[in-house]
């Protein structure tokens, strides 16, 4: 990609994620004159990483935020030839770091738990779609197919801190968790350094550390599906939890007028086409509304229905096709909607 064009990228993705997490985080704001707004934002994780604090004394926090991202992609980035995650799916076997060791541990929990509706060997299959490049496109049915035959979770074997792919070609891919997991390990430094007021935003993924300085909660927005709307189709009360969202609507391209997304089928290969445009988790844990979101999504409305409402702490919101929003149990006592 040529330089201006990566400008030009990232000026587009910056203002689009602004503008949304503005709408999110503004609507019935406190006075900003009685608090210092600090945000950085720089291009990590391959998306928009922002850090916001409310206290010039929380300012070098943000920056370490940033610099623990920078850190991060260097241990779980499936595409970065520096990264020890690269290094693993290259070599087939070896002892990994503890993060990455207790990352791939809780990812296959998931896989386990959705019945391998989630999985993170998708990423030989994934990366045939080129979704996060500037020209995705739909690979021949027997590329898929055979790139297909190498995944599967349960070729990742691990003992003690050595992790194996019983099969070579089999490629891991934490991208449906690994924010969740280092926004997660942010809001803890924060925490552990005082901060009472934070928005981690890992484009997209939001985590809120506290509530606002006057004590109210944030306001976080569910994104309207349409692609290329900014506009929350719902804001949600948000104070010490975290929101993620995944959706058909995030990494896509058309094809002879197909739509193709970036959640792919495991028994299929293909994007998977349930009725559903989003879905949101909202729970404490990041790392779990970041695996949730793609679980769920995976898993279709009345299964995933059915996960979400047997987990305590954890609450669901549905986009259907026709623009529905379905919510979880208890969604409306706990959030007022």
């Amino acid at each position: 990609m040529h330089q201006k064009t990566k400008k030009l990228n990232f000026l587009l993705i910056f203002t689009a994620s602004f503008l949304l997490v503005f709408s999110l985080t503004s609507c019935g704001f406190f006075n900003e004159k009685k608090a210092t707004k600090i945000t950085e934002t720089e291009f990590l994780l391959d998306t928009v990483v922002s850090v916001t604090v409310y206290s010039k004394e929380d300012a070098e926090a943000v920056e370490d935020c940033l610099e623990m991202c920078a850190g991060y992609e260097k241990v779980f980035s499936r595409t970065d030839p520096e990264s020890e995650l690269y290094a693993l799916n290259a070599a087939g076997s070896m002892a990994v770091s503890d993060e990455l060791l207790e990352l791939i541990k809780t990812a296959i929990g998931y896989c386990e738990m959705s019945g391998g509706s989630f999985d993170i060997t998708m990423g030989g299959v994934s990366e045939l779609y080129g979704f996060s490049s500037d020209s995705p496109s739909l690979p021949p049915a027997e590329v898929i197919s055979e790139k297909l035959s190498h995944a599967g979770y349960e070729k990742i074997l691990i003992d003690g801190s050595t992790v194996t792919l019983s099969d070579p070609e089999a490629v891991i891919d934490l991208g449906a968790i690994a924010k969740g997991y280092i926004a997660d390990r942010l809001g803890e430094m924060l925490e552990d350094r005082g901060v009472k007021s934070a928005i981690i935003d890992l484009g997209g993924n939001i985590l809120c550390v506290g509530s606002k300085p006057d004590g109210s909660d944030f306001k976080v927005g569910i994104q309207y599906p349409y692609r290329g709307s900014n506009l929350p189709i719902t804001t949600l009360p948000i104070s010490g939890m975290s929101v993620v969202t995944s959706g058909v609507y995030q990494r896509y391209f058309e094809h002879e007028g197909e739509t193709y997304h970036h959640i792919l089928d495991p028994d299929t290969g293909y994007s998977i086409n349930n009725g559903l445009v989003s879905v949101s988790i909202i729970s404490e844990s990041s790392a779990d509304c970041d695996a949730l979101s793609t679980t769920v999504f995976s898993l279709g409305l009345e299964d995933g229905m059915e996960l979400v409402n047997s987990l305590e702490g954890v609450w669901a919101v549905f986009i259907d096709e026709d623009m529905e929003i379905i919510y979880s149990d208890g969604f409306e006592e706990r959030f007022g909607e």
